[in-house]
């Protein structure tokens, strides 16, 4: 069962998730963003060593608190590491008051019907268990939607739902992520589409059992207001999508009860040689600017 103090924050506290879950793919574009270059490293180990440093140094940063960042999401490696001795998820909770996520999706199939549905997850259930015993509260799982075509986004929309329905059997709480492109041509109706089918899916959820989304912000302000409004959502959070920070704060600012869950946006101003207290003042000012647009309501 979900911890019930980590519950009230995940549904009711202001503030704002962090996504510290780039994977494999997008590692080595995060760290060049950082000032780490291609050359400065050889091979995955120490790729991963080097994201590790540079998340343990946002976690550990003083401005990295509950005050104003509710819960962050995990790569599986993270999860699996340490922040001043402890392991993450018990550092994050126990240290800085933040609810740690997972993310357990293993990247997206190739594009059908308009859509990119997740890869298979064979080892899903050992991961779960796994996160239950390293005291994570949910996770994380992304499709992606690139055209407004009915049946690719049911099918991506119902392949969430069916994963959600495993991972919530092992007591976490899925953050359900069909993510629509930004670039899409046909963004506004595939919003429609997928509006419609997720709340199929939620109707249909037994009584009690309630489920987090995280979705692109929408073209119409407050489209997802039903989805917020759901007695089976606990909060609907909003990726960046590749929106400028500036731009998807002022987006997410016209929509109500949506809050942020930024990834690139949380990240682009830090650089790895950043003095510990410029490192701080630079993620302070992203903090106060997503959180400003998660909390101020236009």
């Amino acid at each position: 069962m979900a911890d019930a103090k980590q519950m009230w924050q995940m549904s009711e506290k202001g503030g704002f998730i962090a996504a510290l879950d780039q994977s494999g793919g997008s590692t080595p574009g995060a760290l060049r963003l950082y000032g780490i270059a291609d050359s400065d490293y050889s091979g995955d180990e120490e790729m991963f060593r080097l994201m590790h440093e540079m998340r343990v140094r946002i976690m550990t940063a003083p401005s990295f608190s509950g005050d104003k960042v509710i819960g962050a999401i995990l790569f599986e490696r993270t999860m699996d590491g340490e922040a001043k001795g402890k392991p993450v998820p018990s550092y994050l909770w126990e240290d800085r008051g933040v609810v740690p996520f997972l993310k357990v999706d293993k990247g997206l199939a190739a594009e059908e019907n308009g859509v990119q549905v997740m890869k298979p997850m064979p080892d899903l259930d050992d991961l779960l268990a796994r996160a239950v015993k390293k005291g994570i509260f949910g996770t994380k799982m992304r499709s992606v939607i690139a055209n407004a075509d009915k049946v690719g986004i049911a099918a991506v929309v119902k392949q969430q739902f069916e994963v959600g329905r495993q991972i919530l059997a092992h007591g976490l709480i899925p953050i359900i992520e069909p993510e629509v492109s930004i670039k899409s041509p046909t963004k506004q109706e595939a919003e429609a589409i997928l509006r419609d089918e997720i709340v199929k899916e939620l109707d249909a959820l037994p009584e009690g059992v309630r489920v987090m989304l995280k979705l692109t912000i929408p073209t119409v302000a407050d489209f997802y207001a039903p989805l917020v409004a759901h007695k089976a959502v606990i909060r609907v959070v909003a990726l960046s999508g590749g929106y400028s920070r500036a731009e998807a704060c002022e987006k997410l600012s016209h929509n109500h009860g949506m809050i942020a869950s930024f990834s690139r946006a949380l990240t682009e101003d830090l650089r790895v040689s950043m003095s510990d207290a410029e490192f701080d003042a630079s993620l302070a000012a992203t903090i106060d600017q997503i959180y400003a647009g998660s909390v101020t309501k236009v």
